[in-house]
This record gives structure tokens, C-alpha cells and sequence, in this order.
């Protein structure tokens, strides 16, 4: 496995790499600054002066080492030099873990796939490119509050003696880093499957949320069974005609062989229901108000239909991204499935979880690991 990180300037990049290596067993890999140099990020120019001389811009202080290129350490006087505080987040790599060229790390984690590994260094989507040839990798963006990172920014500073900067140079160099046209990162934070939003005050709070999201789940790179089928089931309901609610369904026979899918909406023959066909919808009712009048057949009973009782066997489970309704239940009860998996709730489950229990029919809510935009913050609630 190899995850990929990026994000904004103090936005925590290298701490949830670290974290990766001291709990989760991850070995940090880099990219040497030859190779850094042959996909240089405009993000790492300075803004223009004030002054309007083009050919005045200040070099970035050190406390930017690291930050606009993973790799990079503070250069004083043309020597290489890092802060404590840098050399603290980031260990000097060893040699066997530094590479040439992006192929060539690659390359080193294809023979060892089964390991942990993990890069803070992709400075553009070229590079991002590369690594996304293996499906095991994984891309992982970091960002914060533009004033959460001024402040990490300024306390940097400190720790490494650099004078103060001002909140306006700081946006601007973000800017530059996240969104200049020639190779800013926003365009790989974008592409991120985990979006993490770190307003963390400290390193331990950091690793406590952290340790709730189980970052390394294998699922988010091979989706297991029950992410498989709910996706093709979320995929189902976007053909869905009904103009109330979206709803997909997918039936799985024992040896997890799709048997039908189906979505709701109105019957063969009649106006669709986002287009009028269905009044008790379009008039705006309630959840489970009117259903006598609806002329809505629900995604689990366009399934079954499509399936047929008789190729229906022992062991058969239906997906559906909502929990069945009491009418459903009923008719899933009747043609003998096994096991009903759902995403989200629906109005009456209480009772359909009644008539499960009583027909011998398992019912679980499939709860896949959180991708997409992701507030550490919120971790603390589950």
C-alpha cells in the first residue's frame, strides 16, 4: 500500500505522515530534490513585490522549508539546512527510501506492494499521475483554515528564528501555492478520496482523531462485497423517475452473483413520475402518507419482479441503499431472500425490522469508511 499525501502550507501534511509510520507500521518514502527540480510547482515562486519590480521577489523564508515542497529543507548561504522543528516531522531518509524519479519509487513499492508506505513528496500532477498506474495507492489531501495555518505558520517562524508575516503575505503565497495556474496544488488536493479538514491545536489531538478514521482500511483500495453491491445499488438509483426520492436495489445470489437490479419510478407504459405521472408524489405528501395512491413501484419490488421466485435460491440478499419499506418487507419475506442490507433509514423501520426478525430474514445497515471531505473534529462523535 502507498498513500500519497498533499495539502495547503501548515496544513499538516507531514504530522498525518508521521502518524502513518509510528502507528500503522508505514515507512516514509521521498523523492530526492533532483527530481523535484524536474517537476517544478510554480507554486514554489515567490509573489511579486509590492514595489511592481518583478525581478524583486524575496526568496520564501525558511519556514516555508517543507511546506511549498515536501523535500525541500532551508537553504542558508547555499548550504542545506533544516530546523529542529522540521527534522522533528520529517527524519533524515535513508538512502535506500530516497529515489531519482517518481517510475523509480514506484517501482520499489510495486516489488514490496504488500508493505506500508507513504510520500508527502508530489509536487505535480504528472507525478500524481505515476503513482495512480497501481491500484494500490491511495491519495490523501490535508488542508485547515487559512487562519489556522497562519498561525502554525507564525509559531514555525518562531521556533526557527524568522521574523513575523504578515496574514496578507501569507495569503499570498498560499495562493500561489494552492492555485497558480502553472502548478499550484489544488488541482491534486481535488483528486483526493480522503479530504482530511485538520483544525487540530495539537499533535495528540491530531493522533486521537486520527485513530478513529482507520485511514489504511483496505476497502477504500479493493471495495469489499458490501461496498461492491451498494455502490452498483447508489448507481441503480440514479435511473430512478421518481421525483421524491432516489432509491437503488440490487439482488445477490449465494455466490454474490448479481441476479436483477432495480431503481423506483412509475410502471412500463405510464408517464414518468418526474414528469407528472405519479399525483401522490407530485402533490408533495409526506414520508409513508398516501402510499395506497402511488403509482411509484419501489426498487426493491422492480427487483424482485425482474428476478422471478424461482431464481431466488437459499442465501439470496438484497442491497438497497434505503431500508425497505413495510410493504416491501413483506414481499421480501415471500420469495425467500436470506439477508437484506441497507444504507440509510427510512420512516418505519421499527416495523420492518419486526417483520424481519419474525420471518427469519436478517437486516443490517452497511456502513462503509468514511471518503470525501472529512472534519477531524467531527471524530470525536463517534
Amino acid at each position: 500500500m502507498l498513500i500519497g499525501i498533499c495539502g495547503g502550507i501548515c496544513s499538516g501534511k507531514k504530522a498525518v505522515a508521521q502518524y502513518l509510520v509510528e502507528h500503522h507500521g508505514f515507512k516514509r518514502l521521498y523523492l530526492q530534490q533532483d527530481s523535484l527540480s524536474d517537476h517544478p510547482p510554480a507554486s514554489r515562486e515567490s509573489p511579486p513585490s509590492g514595489d511592481g519590480n518583478s525581478g524583486s521577489a524575496s526568496p520564501p523564508p525558511a519556514a516555508f522549508a517543507g511546506a511549498l515542497s515536501s523535500s525541500a529543507l532551508a537553504t542558508k548561504n547555499g548550504t542545506q539546512s533544516a530546523s529542529d522543528a522540521s527534522l522533528a516531522l520529517r527524519p533524515q531518509p535513508h538512502a535506500h527510501h530516497s529515489f531519482a524519479t517518481p517510475e523509480s519509487l514506484l517501482d520499489f513499492v510495486t516489488k514490496r506492494w504488500r508493505s506500508r508506505f507513504v510520500t508527502t513528496d508530489i509536487p505535480t500532477e504528472a507525478v500524481l499521475d505515476v503513482f495512480m498506474l497501481r491500484p494500490f495507492f491511495l491519495l490523501l489531501s490535508v488542508d485547515a483554515p487559512l487562519t489556522v495555518r497562519w498561525r502554525r505558520f507564525q509559531q514555525r517562524s518562531k521556533r526557527i528564528g524568522d521574523p513575523d508575516m504578515s496574514l496578507e503575505d501569507f495569503v499570498a503565497r498560499s495562493d500561489a501555492h494552492l492555485y497558480n495556474p502553472h502548478g499550484g496544488f489544488q488541482p491534486l488536493i481535488s483528486r483526493a478520496t480522503v479530504r482530511l479538514l485538520n483544525t487540530s491545536s495539537s499533535l495528540a489531538h491530531l493522533y486521537a482523531t486520527l485513530g478513529k478514521l482507520d485511514i489504511p482500511n483496505p476497502d477504500r483500495l479493493r471495495p469489499s462485497w458490501d461496498t461492491y453491491f451498494m455502490a452498483l445499488a447508489s448507481l441503480a438509483a440514479h435511473r430512478s423517475n421518481c421525483m421524491k426520492r432516489r432509491v437503488g436495489c440490487v439482488l445477490v445470489g449465494r455466490e454474490r452473483r448479481v441476479i436483477s437490479t432495480g431503481y423506483n419510478g412509475t410502471p412500463r407504459g405510464i408517464r414518468n413520475c418526474a414528469e407528472g405521472g405519479c399525483p401522490r408524489c407530485n402533490e408533495g405528501n409526506s414520508s409513508g402518507v398516501g402510499l395506497a395512491t402511488c403509482l411509484c413501484i419501489h426498487a426493491e419490488e422492480n427487483a424482485l419482479l425482474e428476478a422471478g421466485r424461482e431464481r431466488i435460491r437459499d442465501g439470496a440478499v438484497l442491497y438497497c441503499d434505503t431500508c425497505p419499506c413495510l410493504t416491501c418487507s413483506i414481499k421480501i419475506c415471500q420469495v425467500g431472500i436470506s439477508e437484506v442490507v441497507y444504507a440509510q433509514g427510512y420512516s418505519m423501520d421499527k416495523e420492518t425490522a419486526a417483520v424481519f426478525s419474525q420471518a427469519g430474514v436478517k437486516l443490517r445497515q452497511f456502513i462503509p469508511p468514511p471518503n470525501g471531505l472529512i472534519h477531524l473534529e467531527k471524530m470525536e462523535l463517534y
